[in-house]
C-alpha cells in the first residue's frame, strides 16, 4: 500500500489547513489510521488516530479541540482538519496505517504502524 499525504503549506497563526492522506494499492477500510508529526530537531510525535469505522478517535492533548480526524473509506482517504494553528504546530505531518481495526492502548507509538506516507510540511508563522 502507498500513502500520499498532501495539504500542507504556510499559514499564519490562528489559521486552518486540511491535510489529506490517500491510499493506493490496498484499501484502508479495515485499519486504524494515524497522523504523526516531526518538528526540526525533535522526535516524531503522535497527533491523531481514527479507528476503521471512524467511530473512535484519539488526539494528543496539545491539539484537542483544534484538530479533527476523519475518514472516507469509499475514497480510501483520511483527513486531518487543523484549526487555530499555532507556531508550535509547525512540522512535517505524515499519515500511517496501523494493522488493526481498533485503536487500542498503544496507538500513539510509531512502531505500531506499518505503512507511512512521505509527509507534508506545515509551517505556521507567528
Amino acid at each position: 500500500v502507498q500513502l500520499q499525504a498532501s495539504g500542507g503549506g504556510l499559514v499564519q497563526a490562528g489559521g486552518s489547513l486540511r491535510l489529506s492522506c490517500v491510499a493506493s494499492g490496498r484499501t484502508l477500510r479495515s485499519y486504524v489510521m494515524g497522523w504523526f508529526r516531526q518538528a526540526p530537531g525533535k522526535e516524531r510525535e503522535f497527533v491523531a488516530a481514527i479507528n476503521w469505522s471512524g467511530g473512535t478517535t484519539s488526539f494528543v492533548d496539545s491539539v484537542k479541540g483544534r484538530f479533527t480526524i476523519s475518514r472516507d473509506n469509499a475514497k480510501n482517504t483520511v483527513s486531518l482538519q487543523m484549526n487555530s494553528l499555532k507556531h508550535e504546530d509547525t512540522a512535517v505531518y505524515s499519515c500511517a496505517r496501523r494493522p488493526s481495526q481498533n485503536i487500542g492502548l498503544t496507538f500513539y507509538r510509531p512502531s505500531e504502524y506499518d505503512y507511512w506516507g512521505q509527509g507534508t510540511l506545515v509551517t505556521v508563522s507567528s
